[in-house]
Parts: structure tokens; C-alpha cells; sequence
């Protein structure tokens, strides 16, 4: 089974995505928690497309394909904003204070830890995040 969302590049569009995994949790009997995560894991890629993939004021569709299967829920992201492979950045160091870690990469942290897979491919102009959930 597949279910599809489609969002524009605005921080306002984010409700909906979590209305919709909040609808597919309750679909599938997932638990609260597991919900809860993968709305979180979501919403961090979904975020980070809206800052950063575009210029401002530039109207673009995020597109959210889920396929469910027995064992597994694989999320699929496409955006056609600049070219980003959230595979490559290095972990963070969570042993360094606050202070002493550089800006930025704990939001793929946290999506890398929720997560049982990503994986990244840029097709045809395209940047494709896969991320798969273990249920």
C-alpha cells in the first residue's frame, strides 16, 4: 500500500504532515511513540528542505511517498530544490559541550537515530531522501 503527501516550501505546511503520520499511525496501530518519532524524523527532513533547498520567496511542492509493507514503512522525499545528500555529513560529536560543537547536524542526527535506514540519490534534478522504519 502507498499513501502520498504533498507540501509546499512553507514552514506552515508542516501541520499538515503531521495530521498526516498521526493518520497512518492510527491506520497501522503504530504506538504513540513510534508516531511521535517518525513525525519527528519527518519534520526535521521536511524543515531543513523548506530553509535550505530554495531561495525565498520561491513556491515549490515537497512530495511524501510512503510505502507500507509487512515489516517496513519506506518514506520517500523528493524535492527539486539544490542538490543535498544528508548521508555524507559527518556525525556529531556529542561528547564536545555545546559551545564547542559546530552549528547544525543534529537534526540528521536525530533522523539518522529514529530511523533504521536513509539513503540519499539525486535523479534527474532531484534530490531523494529514503528513510525506512522497522515496525
Amino acid at each position: 500500500m502507498e499513501k502520498e503527501i504533498r507540501i509546499s516550501n512553507q514552514l506552515s505546511e508542516i501541520a499538515g504532515l503531521a495530521i498526516f503520520i498521526e493518520e497512518l499511525g492510527e491506520e497501522l496501530s503504530l504506538s504513540v511513540e513510534t508516531t511521535m518519532n517518525i513525525n519527528l524524523a519527518l519534520e526535521e527532513a521536511i524543515a531543513n528542505i523548506i530553509m535550505y533547498a530554495y531561495p525565498p520567496q520561491e513556491q515549490h511542492d515537497i512530495i511524501l511517498k510512503v510505502t507500507i509493507t509487512e515489516n517496513q514503512l519506506i518514506f520517500l522525499l523528493t524535492d527539486n530544490g539544490l542538490s543535498f545528500d544528508p548521508t555524507q555529513v559527518e556525525e556529531v560529536d556529542l561528547s564536545l559541550s555545546i559551545e564547542e560543537r559546530p552549528i547544525g547536524g543534529l537534526g540528521i542526527f536525530l533522523i539518522r537515530s529514529i530511523m533504521n535506514e536513509v539513503s540519499y540519490q539525486r535523479l534527474d534534478g532531484e534530490n531523494h531522501l529514503i528513510m525506512k522504519k522497522d515496525i
